[in-house]
């Protein structure tokens, strides 16, 4: 086990690569709505922020998630390392807790206006593609990545199991921004299981009550369990309106103003599901 963790930097990149690639091939051979802004403005804008939300994490935090996970069994931190669990259990618990952990803090930067104007540069984007998924304003993945290190510290999970998720996180964000086809029956029956990007498209509609909708990133079932769940757009997929209403146009889509967008216009009270909602955003 120590031997796949001491190459953890290796397998995210691996896996993140391999993803990429993959969903970008499978865009280009079934798309799911017709691509109507030019792929080298996003995808160049998009992909020099993943390059700088990197090399700020590496610069701001000592360890990461991993890493941590690691020094906390050592030094005997968090629950799993006062109780005695089996290895396997711990492992699916702890994968569980952060993909929750995950969606509450999804809907917490969508509930907190402060929190909405960092959140809102992802739903900014004003196409929906795998690059979509990799679309995060740096000081949100600093706050991601503490809340990561926080919920080590009182679980004390398994270092594996922080990289399982950590990549899981990854691949499926990728997968279920991806601008692909997936057979209805698929899609389905997939979604029982997983976020599919049919599922998640819709929380990227600019209207507000589908917005609040389907936070997931990972498994599906929080949102039907807490009830955010949303089959279907209004509009449908191939007419629904991708973005927030107050972004719209291509310079919005550089990566300077991504960058300085929490500072613009409003962040009004941002209430989850509630209808007819119609405030500015």
């Amino acid at each position: 086990m120590n031997d796949i963790l001491a190459f953890e930097p290796q397998i995210r990149m691996g896996f993140f690569v391999a993803i990429l690639l993959a969903m970008a091939l499978w865009e280009v051979a079934a798309p799911r709505r017709r691509v109507e802004i030019p792929r080298l403005l996003r995808w160049s804008n998009n992909l020099a922020l993943v390059v700088l939300d990197a090399a700020l994490v590496r610069l701001v935090f000592p360890v990461v998630a991993v890493s941590f996970a690691l020094i906390a069994t050592e030094e005997g931190w968090g629950l799993f390392n006062l109780v005695a669990v089996p290895g396997g259990l711990a492992i699916l618990l702890s994968v569980l807790a952060f993909d929750l952990a995950i969606f509450l803090q999804h809907v917490m930067f969508h509930a907190v206006p402060a929190l909405w104007r960092l959140h809102r540069m992802h739903h900014a984007d004003l196409a929906f593609d795998v690059t979509t998924g990799l679309r995060f304003h740096p000081v949100e993945i600093l706050i991601s990545m503490g809340i990561k290190l926080a919920l080590v510290l009182v679980l004390g999970p398994p270092a594996i199991a922080v990289l399982i998720f950590e990549v899981l996180l990854n691949a499926t964000a990728m997968f279920n921004h991806s601008n692909i086809r997936l057979p209805a029956g698929v899609d389905r029956m997939l979604r029982l299981f997983l976020v599919t990007p049919d599922m998640h498209r819709v929380h990227h509609s600019v209207i507000p009550s589908e917005t609040n909708s389907n936070f997931g990133f990972n498994l599906p079932w929080w949102d039907r369990l807490l009830g955010t769940y949303r089959a279907q757009p209004e509009a449908g997929h191939e007419g629904m309106t991708i973005g927030i209403q107050q972004f719209r146009t291509s310079r919005d889509l550089w990566l300077d103003q991504m960058l300085i967008q929490p500072l613009r216009g409003k962040a009004n009270r941002y209430p989850i599901n509630r209808p007819g909602q119609t405030e500015d955003r």
